[in-house]
């Protein structure tokens, strides 16, 4: 008969060698739990000639990959289910796992004696069993209050009825579990196999390791179940370790990259020095699963999370901002943040919260991390603690894909090289979030502060280089054409505003007036490779605004400037990155502005011609100017160019507004812009409401600016003195 468990030897006295199940009058479920199993891994007789393959691999400096499996740990099920699974954490996960990496060739199926002989040859061929055994209440009590081991405990003792009441309650919210008549041995049998994976790592029994156990853990607290977890496998292999290697095993990396946050693992851990929890997960705001706690003092996974105490530094919250990360975000995550904090940290052994969750075709976890990844991530974390890294899985809902994907990982474990792989670009959100990842770690480590400055400690002489850059601005048009910031009475605007809009002397008497609403200059800086300092010669500001000031000067414009900045200063601000005004500020920021501007000065003027120039984020200005005052009739001709997201222009009470803005606009749009790639998308943009689009043949605000700058004044040239054309309408292509 063959069974999953064949392969490996040291089957515990008790049980079928075969399938790790009871054997009938030899013991069982009536006295494992109180008992464990008679073999205890650490306290091999090395002269028993059953254990000489162990001695030799020592000897010749070969130890294999373990693995650890034991079917009993099916038996945890839900009390509502019966034979059939319907549920995600579905009994078959570790089957699956263990019938790829036997059809993998990773373990052996022949009789035990072949093993023996095959590993006196060849040590690291096949992986060497290592036995799942009860965790004691000692054990679990290391993160677990006593009232709940005793609380799991007393599944032991529920009726199935019972069962099915509390499966039904605890399966809402954040609960999120079932349980049944055989939970508490499974969950016991989960957490020893962690144990006993961990603790043969830490002492060299085995190079590395692979627990294949659930129920799974991460999501456990210390004194309730959660998250279709009972006891914290990892907290407790983790402490137990910690306990019995002091010496060797002090410093221990917790590298979480399952889709969901470990917030038990996280909150026993919080302000512990020795334990570096890293977690890769989807966190939305704190809406995707665990979410925010109900308790608003306990921790979330959001990055801001970095610990407690002496703790401080030792959490490391990677939070993606939605679903759909894949390959590149996570190897960007490993690359930039993940290895240098690990490498810094430098621990005695690597244990890995391997969830499977975010793997490609998981559709609870909705990401599209592919196996050959988790092969790469794998083998960068054996570059840590001597190779001592133990693998426990965790979530992981798609059968193929957590087969698949622990098939890689386990293959790198045994020392087969990881894939080529083609790795996509990262996502820009993405991108942004491990910056501020990077900033707000930047305190605790050493490896995140390249390129992160401390605003405090720069003194009260610092200046943000966007108010020296627009003071220099106002200087060198002031010199050159005479212009004066704008007088602004609102306290707000006045505040908020302040030296951002500038305009020429005696702009009320002119008959021609260019009004532009800009972003701030670009900036473009080389910094030094090996410091990370920047020299002033090698740092650029490109304006391509200045150019279009002197033209209208010359031609005898009336100018005024307003410049929108990314983000509006403060004295109080201190971090060193701030990320640009979101859309909703920006919007409301920008609103406040141009319509002040219109009613306080340009619809009082007696303008015959006036042109609006958009540049950047800031050309938002200019839909709102069009939309939200009756302007177009008093508008000669509008220029925006656009990098980012596309505006339309379009009003329920003005039917004629697109119309006119498709006749009297040039609306340049970059050469790498997104709208480009889709053929539909493409036509949609050419539509009335976005104005008279131009795929420019050149990339970026400045370059563009420069490249049609002789068509722009040609376009302002064709209007002056010919009349408005604001009442033209031409039909939607």
């Amino acid at each position: 008969m063959e069974g999953e468990d064949q392969s490996m030897v040291d089957a515990p006295n008790g049980f079928d060698e075969l399938h790790g199940v009871p054997v009938p009058g030899q013991g069982g479920f009536d006295d494992f739990a109180k008992n464990g199993m008679n073999d205890d891994i650490d306290d091999i007789d090395e002269s028993d000639d059953t254990n000489e393959p162990i001695k030799l691999m020592r000897r010749r400096g070969l130890l294999p990959t373990g693995c650890c499996y034991d079917d009993r740990m099916k038996l945890h099920a839900n009390a509502d289910f019966g034979p059939t699974p319907h549920h995600p954490e579905d009994p078959r996960r570790i089957e699956e796992i263990m019938k790829m990496f036997k059809k993998g060739g990773l373990v052996f199926a022949g009789p035990d004696t072949e093993l023996f002989d095959i590993l006196r040859e060849a040590p690291t061929k096949y992986m060497w069993r290592i036995p799942a055994r009860p965790a004691t209440k000692q054990e679990i009590c290391t993160v677990h209050t006593p009232a709940h081991y005793d609380w799991v405990r007393g599944l032991d003792d529920m009726s199935t009825k019972e069962l099915r009441v509390l499966s039904h309650n605890m399966d809402q919210g954040r609960s999120s579990l079932y349980v049944g008549s055989m939970s508490y041995q499974a969950a016991l049998l989960s957490a020893g196999g962690c144990v006993e994976t961990c603790k043969n790592v830490a002492s060299g029994r085995v190079k590395n390791a692979f627990a294949i156990i659930r129920p799974p853990g991460h999501h456990a607290e210390y004194d309730q179940p959660m998250g279709f977890c009972l006891f914290n496998n990892v907290p407790v292999a983790a402490k137990v370790c910690q306990n019995e290697y002091p010496d060797t095993c002090r410093k221990i990396l917790i590298l979480d990259w399952d889709v969901h946050h470990g917030n038990g693992v996280q909150n026993m851990f919080y302000d512990d020095p020795n334990i570096l929890y890293i977690s890769l997960h989807v966190y939305e705001n704190g809406t995707f699963y665990p979410g925010k706690p109900e308790n608003p003092m306990i921790p979330d996974g959001d990055i801001d999370k970095v610990g407690d105490g002496l703790g401080q530094g030792k959490n490391v919250n990677i939070g993606w901002p939605s679903q759909g990360m894949g390959d590149g975000e996570y190897l960007a995550a490993f690359q930039k943040i993940v290895m240098p904090i690990a490498k810094e940290f430098n621990p005695d052994m690597v244990i890995i919260s391997a969830g499977f969750d975010a793997a490609d075709g998981d559709e609870l976890g909705g990401c599209f991390v592919t196996p050959p990844c988790y092969a790469h991530m794998t083998y960068m974390l054996m570059s840590l603690a001597s190779g001592k890294v133990a693998v426990c899985l965790e979530g992981g809902y798609n059968l193929k894909a957590i087969s698949h994907s622990a098939l890689a990982v386990a293959r790198t474990l045994m020392g087969e090289p990881p894939p080529k792989m083609k790795v996509p670009p990262i996502n820009r959100d993405a991108s942004k979030l491990l910056d501020r990842v990077q900033a707000i770690q930047a305190p605790y480590w050493e490896c995140m502060r390249p390129g992160i400055i401390n605003v405090k400690g720069m003194g009260d002489n610092a200046l943000r280089l966007h108010d020296v850059i627009r003071n220099h601005q106002r200087q060198v048009l002031s010199e050159k054409y005479a212009m004066v910031p704008l007088f602004i009475q609102r306290e707000y605007l006045f505040k908020s505003f302040e030296n951002q809009v500038l305009v020429t002397p005696d702009i009320q008497f002119k008959r021609r007036i260019l009004f532009v609403i800009h972003d701030p200059p670009e900036l473009k800086a080389m910094p030094d490779l090996t410091d990370n300092n920047v020299d002033p010669h090698n740092g650029f500001v490109l304006d391509g605004v200045t150019s279009y000031i002197e033209w209208a000067y010359k031609t005898d414009f009336g100018i005024i400037d307003a410049n929108i900045p990314h983000y509006i200063t403060h004295s109080e601000d201190f971090d060193a990155y701030t990320p640009r005004a979101n859309e909703k500020t920006l919007t409301r920021q920008i609103q406040e502005l141009v319509c002040y501007i219109w009613d306080n000065y340009l619809q009082l003027y007696d303008v015959e011609e006036l042109f609006i120039v958009g540049v950047g984020n800031a050309y938002l200005g200019v839909k709102i100017l069009l939309t939200n005052r009756d302007s177009k009739d008093r508008i000669t001709g509008v220029i925006n160019f656009v990098t980012g997201s596309l505006r339309p222009v379009k009003s329920e009470t003005d039917t004629e507004l697109s119309g006119w803005y498709k006749h009297n606009s040039l609306v340049y749009v970059t050469n790498d812009h997104a709208c480009w790639e889709d053929p539909d998308l493409a036509k949609k943009v050419l539509k009335k409401r976005f104005g008279g689009v131009v795929r420019s043949p050149v990339v970026g605000l400045n370059r563009m600016m420069e490249w049609h700058a002789k068509d722009v004044f040609k376009f302002i040239g064709e209007r002056l003195g010919a009349g408005r054309s604001g009442n033209t309408t031409q039909d939607e292509m």
